[in-house]
Order: C-alpha cells, then structure tokens, then sequence
C-alpha cells in the first residue's frame, strides 16, 4: 500500500496533472460562493472535458473540484447569511452573527483553517480505511440509517438555542414539505394541488435560499445598515485570530473532522446533514455552549466547517469499494470512474490501488491550495461587510433568483423561493427557529425511505436489540443516545435549580396578553398538523405512514405550546441563606436564571417586530418589508415578460437608482459589469436553460441566436 500511495503522488506530481487539479480546484471555490451552486453543477459542467483525459488527470480535475466547494461556500455564509452550498448552513448560525460584530475576518480565519485540518483528516481516514471499510459498511441497514437521521432531527433541540419543542415542531413541517410530490412506495401524489412542479418534490436549493437569503437580507434592507455597520472589520491578519482558535479547540476539531469522515462514509447521509450533527455534538459538549452558540461563537464555526470538509475523503470510501456513491456528488465521480474504465470494487483496492491513492492525494493537496487561496483573500472579502446595504443587496438577490432557479430549471423554483422567504421572514420575526426546518426537509426523504423499508422488512422488530433471530444492538443505542440528547439538560437544569434552592410552581390561568402574532403562528402550525391526520387517512399505507408519524408528534409539540403559552403561568421561588424564606421575582427573569431546557416555550411568547431594528416604528418596519417584498415580485413579474437574465440587469438598474439612492452613473458602473459576469458565467459557461417568457412567445426568432436566446 505504501508503494501505490508513493506511486500515485509521483503520477500527480506531473506538472500537467497538478494544472488540471489547480483549474479543478479555482472552479470549486467561484462555484461555492455563488449561492445556490455547488459541487453537483461543477462535476456536471466538467465531466463531458474528462473524456480525453487518462484516469489520473481526470479524476484529479474532478476531485480538485469537489473538494473546495465547501471551502469557498463560507464566503457568503459568513458575509451574507446565505449559503453558498447547503453543506455551510451550519456555518451561518456562528458565522454571520461574528460578521455582524466586525469579527468576519476572524471568522474566515477559523473557517478556511478547520476547513484544510477537516479535509486533511478525512484524506487521511480514506487512505487508512480502505482496507477495512467492507465489513463495516456492510453491517449497516434501513433500521440503522433510520436511527442515524432520527438523531439528527433530535439535534434541533439544541439548535434552536432555547426553543426545544419550535425546533422539533419545525423539524416536522420541515419533514411534511419533503413529503410533496409523487409517493414512491404508492405513486400517491400527495400535497400537489394539481401543479405539474410538483409531482417531483420540492428541490432543496430554493427552499434554503428563501429561508435564509431572503429573511436576512430583508432585515438589513429595513435596517438600512450594512453587515457589520460601522463595525471595525479587523486588519490585514485578523484570520490569524481565527487560526489560532482552531488550535486553542484542536479536540474539538478533530472530533468533528471524524464526525464528517464517519458519516460521509454512509451512503444517503450527505454533506446537508453532516454539519447539523457536528454542530450539534459541539453545542451538547462544548462549555458554556448554551449562552454562546447561536449568537458569534467560534466554535460553531469550527464545528461545522472540519466536518463538511472532512466528509469528502469518508464519501469516497463506499463509492471506491462498493460503486454505492456515498453522496449525489459522488456519484458523478462514479460516473468518471464508468467513463474511464474503473470498476468499483475489489480491482479499486487491487489492480487499480494507484488510481485510488490519487484520488487521496487529490483531495488533499486540493484542500491546501484551495484554503490558501481563500485565506489570500479573506481579508478583502470581509471588506464587503462594509458596502452598503442599497448596493449589496441587489447583487446578492440578482443571484440569489438565478442560484434558486438551478433547483430544477423551473418558473416554479422562483415561486418556491418567494414563498419560503416570507415564510423565513415570518418565522425569524416570531422567534420560530428556520435551520431544523430546512434539516428536516432534507432528511425527509431518507426518513421515509429508511421507515417503510424498515417496517415492511422487520415490523416493529427493528426497534429491538434483535432482528432475524441476530444481535442488532445499534438501532437501540442510537435511540438511547437520541433520548438522552433530549431529556438531558431537562435533567440537567431541574438538578442545578435544585442545587440553588430554587423551586418551580405553576398554576393554571389564562393569559390573555399572550394572544399575539406569535401565538397565532403557532395556533396556525398546529391547525396544519390536524389537517394532514384528516388529508392523509384516506391514502395508502405506505402514502400516510410518515405524514401521520411525523403529524401526530408536532400535535403534541405544538398543542404543548399553545397550552403553556395561554394557560400556565410558571413562577420560581428561591430558598435564601438566611432564615428560609422564600423569595419570589419576574417571572421571565427567575426562569432564565434557572436555565430550563424548555424556558423558552414560556419566555418566547411575547412578539415585539421592533427588535432588531432599533429606534424604528412599527409603521415603517411594515412599510420599509412590503417594499422589499414588493421588489422582489417585481424581479420575479418582469422575469416572465423578459426573462429571468435580463430582468436582472432591470432589476440591479430599478433597485440601486430608487432603493439604494445611488447616481446614474454608479448604478450603471456597478450594473453593466455585474451582469455582464453573469451573463458569461450563466448563460455561455453553464449554459443555464432559460425559461420562456411573453416576449420570447411574441418573438421567436430571439430564441434562434446562441447570444440572445435569453427570452
């Protein structure tokens, strides 16, 4: 072994391969910034120039490719609040609060750096777990996969930061909007409403674009106030802040590197996923996590960022061993393998062990140059924090709509995207958490998958220790883990008040003043859950089983909420020192101090839409979103009289002359360039299949040139 990995670092060596590796890795890093792109387009886009290529070079262009995107991706996740690729989404929740906070650069700092570290250690997992992947893999079944996503959706628990049961009610719209589309286990077309769209499901692009992208930039287009204000951004070497963070939290970044490389390894799991369960380990384990995370902690940045990079070396494992590709990525590698005459399996890790030990090798050295050419960058990049909101937020909306519209080339993803962003926006405005959400839609389907095969195979037997006469103890482990994940800091902090002395008394009483927007949003969810039980009784077994599971827990979930919200007051009483007697204080006040895991269900009843935006009034926050959101319809309406491309440029032109105040000539300095990129990028490299619009239908022959059949 040690041989080939010589042999195959001697082959890569070659001034011509490392080239078509350095090319690889400069269109992983434009693709991860550009939100809504990512590795699958790029693998796509360069897979037909592979054909003429031998194996090495080939595979070193693609690998090159797919092992930085999520390196670059941070960029806008940090910046923006939008993700480049869905694989930094977790990124968002440390990263961007550290921008808002002048700190961006010390973010980019801790992130490419536990980006190389993760990738790094999931090379080197590769090329140490080839030899005995096979019996690992092979002990894992649906019951198994099942258990694995269950523990991720138990994750939004913590990261829903104090609100436990809205993460988990969340989790399950988020489940219910996976469920969309034509059943694959009946070809029941469940929650279509006739619309051909969406007999396929929903694509996850536009959905995490609009809750996300759009909230975001709508609060700082009401605001009016750039990413970090008039924050100090950092000097020339701030990222050093960061690096230096990631070695002060070495442990933490090496379990979240094995975290990535583990899961990767598991076919179905996938780069959306892995980085929401390396946050949430760090949330459950790092101190004083609790108070922090959530609000410009490091070390979720940390977290998330060494484990979607650390996923690329275990992905390849089961592609290279079994031809299972270990993620959608991946299989577009399996492609290239197919396409040059590879055959996965035993001859990989035999015959052909030099090719493999490239694909290490390729990953590796594509984390290093990938990473340094980001940290080259990173302190020019958090420069844009500072650019002003009437200038930023066109560009990033312009391609925003383009990025949502790669889902699946449809009118139909641009309406997706509208609706989830006012959705997005209303759940941030009543303190519902959005993350479990977009975690649960991109679980749903392996959920589904993974429960009707599991019963149909097993019946309930797969909920044991014991499965076809065999001892399965890990279904039963991964439950245990999950229900300690959830109970504990209930636990937890019901043992620390009665350490203080504190005690909790509740009383039932209704309480008007929480009949607010925020309670009708919930009393809403709740009256969506009882209408999927009363929908889906009437389909097939196979159609209902997930919609009525996951239904009948966010009853529960919900009807918690609104009756803890409407009926209980809760009040604590702490035993002082002196004497015995009890003293008694605010409610909310007394319930914070105690750290209950489930305090925000009582705290977080209130709704108050001035908060994050200042001195403002409530009259000109409502004026200053429906102009926004007026914006945005407008972008949408002129995309189907003159298409999507063109209407950008109006788009860029009408929002940075009205909006953004800005003087002709610099609307038009900043407009013709930027659509001119993406003109070249969209229409003429990717070669992006335009939707038709009214003046393409009226005149044809536009559609007849290959530089103008944007209509």
């Amino acid at each position: 072994m040690l041989d080939m990995a010589v042999k195959a670092a001697v082959t890569l060596a070659d001034p011509m391969r490392l080239g078509f590796l350095a090319l690889g890795v400069a269109f992983g890093l434009i693709l991860g910034v550009i939100p809504g792109l990512g590795g699958l387009v790029g693998l796509a886009l360069l897979l037909p120039f592979t054909f003429n290529m031998d194996p090495f070079t080939a595979l070193a262009f693609l690998m090159g490719l797919q092992a930085v995107v999520v390196t670059s991706d941070t960029i806008p996740a940090v910046l923006f609040g939008v993700p480049g690729t869905v694989g930094s989404a977790a990124t968002i929740l440390d990263g961007y609060p550290m921008a808002q906070k002048g700190e961006a650069g010390r973010a980019f700092g801790a992130a490419f750096t536990a980006s190389v570290l993760g990738g790094l250690f999931g090379a080197f997992v590769l090329a140490m777990a080839i030899p005995v992947i096979r019996p690992i893999i092979l002990q894992i079944g649906s019951p198994e996969l099942l258990a694995i996503c269950v523990l991720g959706l138990s994750l939004v628990a913590v990261l829903s930061g104090g609100s436990p049961l809205k993460g988990l009610a969340a989790a399950g719209l988020g489940i219910l909007v996976a469920t969309t589309g034509d059943d694959p286990n009946t070809s029941t077309l469940r929650w279509t409403f006739d619309t051909l769209y969406l007999f396929d499901g929903f694509p996850v692009v536009p959905i995490a674009l609009g809750l996300f992208a759009i909230p975001e930039i709508a609060d700082m287009a009401i605001s009016r106030k750039s990413i970090a204000g008039d924050l100090h951004i950092g000097s020339r070497w701030s990222q050093w802040e960061g690096v230096k963070d990631v070695f002060r939290h070495k442990w933490l970044m090496l379990r979240c590197s094995l975290i990535g490389a583990g899961l990767g390894a598991v076919p179905g799991i996938g780069a959306s996923v892995i980085d929401w369960i390396a946050y949430g380990h760090a949330a459950r384990t790092e101190k004083g996590a609790e108070e922090t995370f959530g609000k410009g902690d490091v070390r979720g940045v940390i977290a998330s960022e060494s484990s979607n990079n650390a996923k690329e070396g275990g992905a390849l494992l089961p592609t290279i061993a079994f031809g299972v590709p270990g993620s959608a990525s991946m299989a577009l590698i399996l492609g290239a393998f197919l396409i040059h005459g590879l055959i996965p399996g035993p001859e990989m890790l035999t015959k052909n062990l030099d090719i493999t030990y490239t694909l290490v090798w390729s990953v590796a050295i594509a984390n290093i140059l990938g990473a340094g050419v980001c940290f080259f960058f990173a302190n020019h990049l958090a420069k844009i924090a500072i650019v002003p909101i009437g200038i930023l937020a066109p560009l990033v909306l312009g391609i925003t709509f383009i990025g949502a519209f790669q889902g699946s080339n449809a009118w139909g993803d641009i309406v997706a995207l509208l609706i989830f962003g006012i959705v997005g926006w209303v759940m941030k405005r009543m303190h519902w958490p959005r993350p479990p959400l977009i975690l649960g839609f991109v679980l749903g389907g392996l959920v589904e998958r993974y429960m009707f095969i599991s019963i149909n195979r097993y019946g309930f037997e797969w909920l044991w220790i014991f499965r076809d006469g065999n001892f399965a103890p890990w279904v039963v482990i991964l439950f245990a883990i999950t229900l300690y994940g959830v109970l504990g800091p209930v636990y937890r902090s019901r043992r620390k008040r009665k350490k203080e002395g504190q005690i909790r008394e509740s009383s039932f009483a209704y309480q008007s003043q929480n009949l607010n927007p925020n309670m009708f949003f919930t009393l809403l969810v709740l009256a969506l859950f009882i209408t999927v039980i009363a929908v889906s009784s009437q389909w097939e077994f196979g159609a209902k089983l997930v919609p009525q599971v996951v239904s009948w827990f966010g009853i529960g979930f919900t009807g918690w909420l609104v009756i803890s919200g409407l009926f209980i007051t809760t009040r604590v009483r702490t035993a002082l020192a002196e004497g015995g007697d009890m003293a008694g204080g605010s409610r909310e006040t007394q319930l914070s101090s105690a750290g209950d895991a489930f305090k925000a269900e009582e705290n977080e009843t209130h709704f108050d839409i001035k908060a994050d935006y200042g001195d403002l009034s409530s009259t000109e926050i409502y004026r200053r979103a429906g102009v926004y959101f007026a914006w945005l319809i407008f972008f949408f309406v002129s995309s189907l009289v003159i298409g999507l491309l063109p209407s950008m440029f109006v788009f860029l032109v009408g929002y940075l002359r009205f909006e953004g105040k800005e003087s002709w000539k610099r609307t038009l300095s900043i407009s013709v360039p930027m659509w001119i990129v993406s003109y070249g990028l969209f229409h003429k490299l990717l070669v992006v299949p335009w939707p038709q619009s009214v003046i393409g239908n009226l005149f044809p022959g536009l559609r007849s040139s290959i530089w103008f059949n944007l209509f």
